[in-house]
């Protein structure tokens, strides 16, 4: 992976080098033999220093690097810092000694070499640190990216399914209708067209209106009721202002289907399936009458709807199995979560 390159204002960098040299001098304004002159290349030469090895471990930081991106400390980079910065602040000695001649070099070229040793270590621990800082920002956000386009993938995939049983089931109920001259039969073709006219409209949607998942659900129990008579009822309570709220397209139609798939359904044993509203939930609830030999299901399709609510929500729907009933709650979804 590439180095990103560090961000450092140009302010930051001569402001910092500047109080640093002014730092330096604190000593020699505390002395009792100060000398202004002393102090003040003693400041510009550390101040000096300070700048150009702010620089040059900028530099040395964003080069480009092949391979993984790396987690420690670069050892090589971190000596060829050190070894730059002995060789600069020996030549800014050096100078100093030609500005100050009655300056004894040698004690003071070790004092001024450890103190370009300690600011150039200071310097490149926070430059390295800040580089990394940087870089597992950008991974953050590179996997926060791909997280959220493959959620996205994964949701328009999950709208896009269509149960093909269900159009089977319903073409061989038209079958039927029209070998025995059923007067419903042009009915059932109008709703069966409009049920599929809501899925191509819908499954371009993230949300659509509950009284509009209402009249895709009334499509479908039409359906259902000719295949079936009165083998099941169906009653919902939910108010004008419920109705207003928003929910993933064919989420309810989805859960009644589940429900006539898994329970029983015949005229000697109706099926009694209800949505009403709980508090800040929708409720479709059905007596459970599981069918003899009904093997456990695979919940692809509650798997379906807890994987949109928790893609456009972050939250949860709740499945309540007593034995006796069988329940699942919607989260109620305002205007405003709508994007």
């Amino acid at each position: 992976m590439k180095s990103l390159p560090l961000k450092i204002s140009h302010a930051t960098i001569w402001i910092s080098s500047i109080i640093l040299g002014l730092l330096s001098s604190l000593p020699q304004l505390a002395s009792h033999q100060f000398n202004a002159a002393e102090a003040i290349v003693n400041a510009a030469l550390t101040a000096s220093f300070a700048i150009l090895m702010w620089y040059f471990n900028i530099y040395m930081l964003s080069r480009q690097t092949e391979g993984k991106r790396r987690q420690s400390i670069s050892y090589t980079k971190l000596l060829s810092s050190l070894l730059f910065g002995l060789v600069v602040m020996f030549v800014l000695a050096w100078v100093q000694q030609l500005i100050l001649s009655h300056i004894n070099f040698g004690p003071t070229m070790l004092m001024v070499e450890v103190r370009g040793i300690l600011i150039n270590l200071v310097f490149y621990m926070f430059l390295n640190l800040l580089q990394q800082n940087y870089e597992n920002q950008h991974v953050s956000m590179e996997l926060e990216r791909m997280k959220n386009d493959n959620l996205a993938a994964q949701y328009e995939l999950l709208k896009q399914q269509v149960n093909p049983h269900f159009l089977f089931n319903s073409l061989n109920t038209l079958k039927a209708m029209v070998e025995t001259s059923d007067e419903e039969s042009v009915n059932f073709i109008l709703k069966l067209a409009n049920f599929y006219r809501f899925t191509l409209e819908s499954r371009k949607l993230d949300l659509i209106q509950l009284s509009e998942e209402m009249e895709i659900v009334e499509a479908y129990l039409f359906l259902q009721q000719a295949r079936f008579y009165d083998g099941f009822t169906f009653t919902s309570t939910l108010t004008n202002q419920t109705l207003k709220t928003l929910v993933p397209p064919f989420t309810l139609q989805l859960l009644i289907e589940n429900c006539i798939k898994h329970n029983v359904v015949s005229l000697q044993r109706p099926l009694h399936i209800r949505v009403y509203q709980d508090d800040e939930c929708i409720v479709v609830e059905n007596i459970l009458q599981v069918k003899k030999g009904e093997v456990n299901s695979t919940g692809v399709g509650l798997k379906n709807i807890g994987l949109r609510y928790g893609h456009l929500l972050e939250k949860n729907i709740e499945i309540i199995n007593d034995q006796k009933t069988f329940k699942v709650k919607l989260p109620l979804i305002y205007e405003y979560y709508h994007h």
